[in-house]
């Protein structure tokens, strides 16, 4: 794996979260994007409208669809699994992922079926093995929260906490590769160097079969 950390200032409009402006840098312009779970479709809008990608989303809640289409985006309502399931092999070159992962019954056949139906898979997921919420587990006795994702454990969706090497030895079980990383800290880009699970509270990465 090669790491691919960006320090440079973002030129993305500040209502983009910032593992979604770290998105937008990896997406080459004029490309094929699916967005899964775009939620009220403000990452999809900037690809569409600066870099002039052809865009879709799947989107689970009705409020978020309705949002898009105010926006005027392409976006269908329903579940991941479902809405993958209706796009042949390689109908995008991109196909996004953020802050979902952790949410999944099925990781493994989603980011499978991420890499069936687009060229490239991008993921981004909140870190567990941050130095914070290692030093709370230990002095609290309690899971942690997430600094980017304040959700309590008993909260619907219930979310399964991992960390980036969780996820790296995850990669090469089912057989995906991980092409470029992105290590952000209380969302500013960081030079992890070798302590990118101490040092990053969230991560992105881009994905392809192996």
């Amino acid at each position: 794996m090669t790491a691919f950390p960006n320090t440079r200032p973002n030129a993305h409009p500040t209502h983009l979260r910032p593992d979604l402006r770290a998105i937008a840098d990896l997406v080459e312009s004029g490309t094929r994007v699916l967005d899964l779970g775009c939620g009220d479709g403000a990452l999809l809008e900037y690809l569409v409208k600066e870099k002039k990608v052809k865009g879709r989303g799947i989107e689970i809640s009705e409020q978020g669809v309705l949002a898009c289409v105010r926006r005027g985006l392409s976006v269908r309502q329903g579940n991941l699994q479902e809405g993958l399931a209706d796009y042949p092999d390689a109908s995008f070159d991109w196909v996004i992922l953020s802050q979902t992962l952790v949410f999944l019954n099925d990781p493994a056949m989603v980011l499978q079926e991420m890499l069936r139906v687009g060229r490239q898979a991008i993921v981004s997921f909140s870190n567990w093995g941050h130095w914070r919420c290692r030093l709370e587990l230990l002095f609290s006795g309690r899971i942690p929260v997430a600094s980017d994702l304040p959700q309590q454990w008993f909260e619907v969706p219930r979310r399964q906490p991992f960390t980036v090497t969780d996820f790296a030895r995850f990669c090469t079980q089912i057989g995906i590769q991980i092409d470029q990383q992105t290590y952000l800290d209380s969302g500013r880009r960081v030079r992890t160097g070798p302590f990118k699970n101490l040092l990053s509270t969230t991560a992105v990465f881009t994905l392809r079969k192996a």
